[in-house]
């Protein structure tokens, strides 16, 4: 690369963590933005991201039945709604906006092109839609509970030791002076034995 190509890729870089910093203070509520190696969303920034029409790519790893996100890429369509890509009018908050409206807009208008047979079957039978999205919706959460291999922390449905724990804790720790490793380790005990 050159040295004008090299200062263009900083620019642009700099710009990207300009926009995560306004973007943590900014997110539209109900809306987390989380580094993370694997998270159920992720980021994809073109290499000239910030230039005109290079627009930020947003994958879902689950499955999404929505007008607006490709049924066999999960990409949400971006382009549709921005036909035009301007960096000094667009953000990651405006896309992230985008993202939180498309889960509660009730007609479709023409921008929603990604998966049609979704925007045809909102249109012509609702309730059929609402229940393709509300099963959706619960193969997603079950994924929550699938554990990597070799993963330290272990997530898992909510059972009645969880509860008993939980109530336990609440009973017995009134005062954030009275947690300490051995308080705690005992009330899991006595949860176990549930």
């Amino acid at each position: 690369k050159s040295c004008q190509e090299e200062r263009e890729q900083a620019l642009r870089d700099y710009k990207v963590t300009i926009e995560y910093k306004h973007l943590k203070q900014h997110a539209p509520g109900g809306v987390y933005l989380i580094p993370s190696m694997d998270d159920l969303r992720h980021f994809h920034f073109p290499e000239r991201y910030n230039d005109v029409n290079m627009w930020p790519q947003i994958t879902f790893s689950s499955y999404v039945y929505n007008p607006h996100v490709h049924p066999k890429t999960g990409d949400l369509d971006v382009k549709s709604a921005y036909p035009r890509w301007d960096p000094h009018r667009h953000y990651l908050v405006t896309v992230l906006t985008y993202l939180k409206k498309i889960f509660y807009v009730k007609n479709f208008g023409e921008d929603a092109k990604a998966n049609p047979e979704a925007k045809a079957l909102a249109v012509k039978d609702p309730e059929a839609y609402r229940k393709k999205v509300e099963s959706c919706v619960r193969e997603s959460q079950k994924a929550v509970f699938i554990n990597d291999p070799g993963c330290t922390a272990r997530f898992t449905e909510e059972n009645l030791s969880h509860q008993v724990l939980r109530d336990l804790l609440k009973r017995q720790l009134n005062e954030a002076s009275q947690v300490n490793k051995q308080v705690v380790l005992n009330i899991i005990d006595k949860a176990r034995k549930v």
